[in-house]
């Protein structure tokens, strides 16, 4: 018996790949400098995600993409209902029940959605041309679910990111800009009653990013340390695991979300200039492989990715530097943590699918 031969597609984009497993590399260096001689598993734990996502993006670069427009509903399901099992089994940490203990793995249900939503929003985008307010009014509660389950986690930051996802493929599509413009206006007007849902601790951080100096030795501590950290990195930097803030430990989460400053602590200017350069070409690959999708599903589930990787970045860096509130919104794939790895090199899957069926492929 014969078994079907299984060929690899050609005209692979090698810089899709070879991008993040660099950036990858990088933060791993600087985990392991960071968590020498206090975690020292971190670093080997984020190399054991990063081959796992590394087989996650090989494994979806053969799948069609176009297969996730069908299971989009299978995934929608699964997601939710990990969000709202996370309520009630979740890993409390810090304040917020965000992660599920798998005894070998912490999974955090709010990253894989981020991915999930964005297969959902690209298929209905897709499908419909003309869009009503019955429609609109669907999408929008198929993004509020999830985002009301996220909030009560709570995860304000992963919530944005959904919300950021969701207005750049509004943006693009057919959609009447005047439904848009309401839609914000609706939020704007809203927004003040939000505050009172905040925790007190996200109120603090809020505080702390309009007036650093009102709690210096609260809120404000990561931010002042964060900005310490890069700073003293200078030109080359400190080298790695020689950096006096991550080291001594004033440098909080720094293998998470303050790792950006944990990396100008270490390499300086140089290297967190080149890691600056590193994600901002992925970036802009992304969006050009979203001008070559040969569908509209591809196009949209391009740009949502897209986005996303940007704003997470704009966001990490820019709390690093004291210019955006604190969130708990990881640097694609260089802070430590497997749900967002895996999640972010199954992108990378998705995206490499995308590139390659933008014309016609032999297998």
């Amino acid at each position: 018996m014969k078994f079907p031969r299984l060929r690899l597609p050609y005209g692979i984009d090698w810089s899709l790949y070879i991008v993040p497993l660099l950036l990858a590399i990088f933060g791993i260096a600087v985990i392991y400098s960071i968590t020498y001689g206090t975690n020292n598993h971190l670093a080997l734990d984020q190399i054991i995600y990063v081959i796992l996502g590394i087989g996650a993006a090989i494994g979806l670069t053969i799948v069609d993409y176009r297969t996730l427009k069908g299971l989009y509903l299978i995934l929608y399901m699964i997601g939710i209902g990990l969000l709202i099992l996370v309520l009630f089994i979740g890993t409390k940490t810090f304040g917020a029940t965000r992660w599920i203990n798998l005894v070998v793995f912490q999974l955090q249900p709010s990253e894989i959605f981020k991915l999930i939503i964005l297969i959902v929003l690209a298929k209905f985008f897709s499908d419909w041309q003309d869009f009503n307010w019955q429609k609109m009014l669907l999408i929008f509660a198929l993004v509020a679910l999830p985002i009301g389950l996220i909030l009560k986690q709570p995860d304000l930051g992963t919530a944005s990111t959904i919300c950021i996802g969701l207005l750049a493929i509004l943006i693009l599509s057919s959609v009447k800009k005047l439904y848009l413009v309401i839609g914000l206006a609706i939020i704007l007007a809203f927004s003040p009653i939000g505050w009172h849902f905040l925790k007190t601790y996200q109120k603090n951080r809020i505080r702390a990013f309009i007036n650093p100096s009102v709690d210096p030795q609260g809120a404000g501590y990561n931010v002042s340390q964060a900005k310490i950290a890069v700073g003293s990195g200078g030109l080359w930097g400190q080298g790695l695991g020689r950096g006096s803030q991550s080291q001594l430990n004033f440098l909080p989460v720094a293998h998470t979300d303050f790792i950006f400053a944990g990396t100008a602590e270490a390499t300086g200017f140089a290297g967190s200039s080149f890691l600056i350069i590193l994600i901002g070409f992925l970036i802009v690959r992304i969006f050009m492989i979203a001008q070559l999708a040969k569908d509209n599903f591809g196009m949209y589930l391009a740009i949502g990715i897209g986005t996303i990787f940007l704003f997470q970045t704009l966001i990490n860096i820019g709390m690093n530097l004291g210019i955006m509130p604190v969130t708990g919104i990881p640097l694609p794939f260089v802070s430590y943590g497997g749900s967002s790895t895996l999640t972010n090199f199954a992108a990378i899957g998705i995206l490499q699918s995308i590139y390659l069926r933008h014309r016609k492929i032999t297998f």
